[in-house]
């Protein structure tokens, strides 16, 4: 799924687009006992609510895609009988209506989350007539031949209140607030079957993670039945280890600098597009290559790659370049440049030891007071 796609299916979330035909919740608590369940129509349900559910719905579609939103696809044997996938088609297929498959789904979930406090499993089931476009990109709502029927589930983590005071109008005094049991913003969801091309597809979903760096592996081995991605920290990490391998002793400040101003304008180029862009591992390979690595060492890249990212893994750019700053960093020192502005910092050998030199302009702040370039002493001197 893109970020057109993803647009598309949140506005749905909506009083005025609402496709939502039933919701469906669980509420959990840290021993794993089911408290309370329950099963409405969506249109039932009070305006408040209706808005408030809403809320926490987009949420689950929020974020970065390849961070937050992971696509993924199902293995051939989920599809088949008794698989995660099958499983989850009579589930949304039932409508919500089938209480054992529902009980069968909580029970799954109770099994496989992992999270050690009470919390709120929400699911819904919608369906979304998709209307056409014309040659020019406008919608034709009259022209629909395809309805987008799918699950979204969202599992809430529910925490008291803060303990404070608060103001009581009915007897005009500030008295402790009572604490309530909160449904906060979801941890994890996923949409089944994913949105692509505007169309339903039903072997692969979209699985979300409010923690990027962290998923929930046993869940998303067990309850989806997909293998677990690479989360966007991973990726980071495997690709810095990729760079200092590879280049070995060309790995030095120019280089990498080199690597980063490349990467960050291939990044700007591809910002107009849907899709995030994604490095396969013959791209890695050539931004090394015009960054200085040495035959010798690419001739060991392919293993290295495969080691680090995966046989068949590919990296995504935003996940593994920093576009909003550049920084060096030693053990007493930090210092953060605009990533566009990389030019202002180079190294010299001075009297054989190495310096970090920062070409000032003539607004300089230290500590927030503004200092002057005035009276400094040539290096000559």
């Amino acid at each position: 799924m893109n970020k057109k796609e993803l647009a598309e299916i949140k506005r749905q979330f909506s009083p005025a687009n609402c496709a939502i035909t039933r919701i469906c919740g669980c509420y959990v608590d840290a021993e794993k006992t089911v408290k309370t369940k329950s099963k409405d129509a969506f249109l039932s349900l009070p305006e408040e609510e209706m808005f408030k559910y809403f809320d926490l719905l987009k949420k689950t579609l929020s974020g970065s895609m390849g961070k937050n939103l992971i696509d993924m696809e199902f293995p051939l044997e989920q599809e088949a009988s008794g698989g995660t996938q099958e499983f989850l088609l009579r589930l949304r297929d039932s409508k919500l209506q089938d209480d054992a498959l529902l009980d069968e789904f909580y029970q799954k979930i109770i099994d496989f989350y992992n999270y050690g406090e009470n919390y709120y499993i929400i699911l819904i089931h919608a369906n979304y007539d998709i209307p056409g476009k014309s040659s020019d990109g406008e919608e034709m709502f009259d022209a629909s031949d395809e309805v987008y029927e799918f699950l979204l589930c969202s599992i809430c983590p529910v925490k008291l209140s803060k303990a404070g005071l608060c103001y009581n109008s009915e007897t005009n005094h500030i008295e402790d607030r009572i604490r309530d049991w909160i449904v906060e913003m979801p941890d994890i969801g996923f949409l089944f079957p994913a949105f692509t091309d505007r169309s339903t597809n039903i072997h692969s979903l979209l699985y979300y993670s409010k923690n990027a760096k962290e998923f929930q592996d046993d869940l998303i081995d067990n309850v989806l039945g997909c293998h677990v991605p690479m989360p966007a920290g991973h990726q980071k990490s495997a690709f810095q280890y990729l760079v200092s391998d590879t280049l070995g002793d060309a790995c030095n400040f120019d280089t990498v600098k080199t690597l980063h101003d490349q990467l960050t304008e291939l990044i700007e180029e591809h910002k107009e597009e849907p899709e995030p862009l994604r490095l396969e591992k013959t791209d890695v390979k050539k931004l090394l290559e015009r960054s200085g690595a040495k035959e010798e060492h690419l001739e060991q890249f392919d293993r290295e790659f495969e080691a680090a990212a995966g046989e068949t893994s590919s990296l995504l750019a935003s996940n593994v370049a920093n576009t909003r700053t550049f920084e060096v960093k030693t053990p007493d020192v930090m210092i953060k440049v605009h990533p566009d502005r990389t030019d202002l910092v180079e190294t010299r050998l001075i009297d054989g030891i190495p310096y970090l030199m920062i070409q000032l302009s003539d607004s300089v702040e230290v500590n927030g007071i503004p200092v002057t370039n005035k009276n400094m002493t040539p290096l000559e001197e």
